[in-house]
């Protein structure tokens, strides 16, 4: 019997130390935490570069606390949190619920700003951070993406502090898709779809004037036309290609630069207390 006793106690201790009850209740220190406690947690594991258990904490605060000033810049930095831990599809789900929910709060910008960045990153895609690579290569979707977001931005907020970086973005952007149809028309062009070629080459020349693509759509119009006979059309492609390349109307890329976002606080005087 005391051997019995013995080893009771010893599992029950065993049990308290590890954290979790004999009832299968978890331990949570943040148990009775303030807003403003839980917050600057989260911040400070922000700043240290702890994404996950940041993010964490403002889950948290925003189930807790949700109808306070602290939830509200939670939200804002729940998105910034899972775009630096590399979690596009929930900064994208975070930055729309603030969009929906706080449509007139003065930093909003900022969140659809945070939409396109994250989009504009895996349309760049990983590799070119220490790989130089041709974006255009790349399935357009998430670039389109990011062109709408952009849009978006520079349509409601033309003044914001961060449309005429949305702005570059849009342009090298429109340049991409427009590359990525002369990837498809080279593609016909080699399997011998010349028409096909010829079309996408006309789509790129109506739809994505002023970029680097358009000299390139040309050079492969006198080839598809030519390749199927059509001399005069052919003839007609090289006169415009001809004319622009001696007026110099064809544009280089400009790439922008990375971009260095960081949170966006707002000022705290008179949040709530709880």
């Amino acid at each position: 019997m005391p051997g019995t006793l013995t080893r009771l106690a010893a599992l029950l201790l065993a049990a308290a130390l590890g954290g979790c009850g004999i009832f299968g209740k978890e331990i949570d220190e943040t148990e009775g935490w303030s807003a403003s406690k839980l917050y600057a947690e989260a911040a400070s594991e922000m700043d240290s570069g702890g994404y996950t258990r940041a993010i964490e904490l403002y889950e948290k605060l925003e189930a807790r606390y949700p109808f306070g000033r602290y939830a509200m810049q939670a939200q804002l930095d729940v998105a910034y949190a899972n775009y630096k831990a590399d979690e596009p599809e929930a900064a994208v789900a975070a930055a729309d619920r603030f969009i929906k929910l706080y449509p007139q709060n003065p930093y909003v910008d900022y969140a659809y700003y945070l939409k396109g960045i994250v989009n504009y990153n895996r349309s760049v895609g990983f590799l070119d951070r220490y790989i130089p690579t041709d974006p255009s290569q790349r399935d357009p979707g998430s670039a389109l993406d990011s062109f709408q977001d952009f849009s978006e931005l520079v349509r409601l907020f033309p003044d914001s502090k961060y449309t005429p970086d949305a702005r570059q973005r849009m342009l090298f952007l429109r340049s991409n898709m427009a590359k990525h149809e002369i990837n498809v028309a080279q593609y016909y062009m080699r399997r011998g779809a010349y028409l096909a070629a010829a079309n996408r080459c006309t789509y790129v020349i109506e739809r994505f004037q002023r970029t680097s693509a358009v000299e390139d759509a040309l050079e492969i119009l006198v080839q598809a036309y030519t390749a199927v006979g059509e001399d005069k059309l052919a003839e007609d492609a090289r006169r415009v290609l001809t004319l622009n390349r001696e007026q110099g109307r064809f544009l280089a890329d400009e790439k922008p630069d990375d971009v260095s976002l960081s949170r966006q606080l707002w000022d705290y005087i008179g949040l709530d207390k709880n």
